[in-house]
């Protein structure tokens, strides 16, 4: 996971309160074997932060920094972020106050 989180985050920096995020891919395969089809496959609604901005800037102009860091795993809204491809990799950038918690 390590060598991915740098590789995407060299490529694409948040800005101010945004959170880049992979979201984590559902198990192909059941513990004995058998391939479950795309469509019957759960989205999960959990991810692993890849890159953060800087931080919220307030109208005194300080900067909020994000609670969140590189490699945090992290619960997802059901809907919402904007998706952005990189190398085939498909990435969700949300808003810091999106993301509905932190997975410890």
């Amino acid at each position: 996971m390590a060598s991915r989180i740098t590789k995407f985050s060299k490529t694409i920096v948040p800005m101010m309160d945004r959170v880049l995020v992979q979201r984590i891919k559902p198990e192909t395969k059941t513990a004995s074997g058998i391939y479950i089809p795309e469509k019957a496959q759960e989205a999960l609604n959990e991810g692993y932060v890849i890159a953060v901005g800087k931080g919220l800037v307030t109208s005194e102009g300080k900067t909020i920094a994000s609670e969140l860091k590189e490699g945090d795993k992290v619960l997802l809204p059901p809907y919402g972020g904007n998706i952005v491809k990189v190398d085939n990799e498909e990435l969700i950038l949300f808003r810091d106050s999106e993301i509905l918690a932190k997975i410890q």
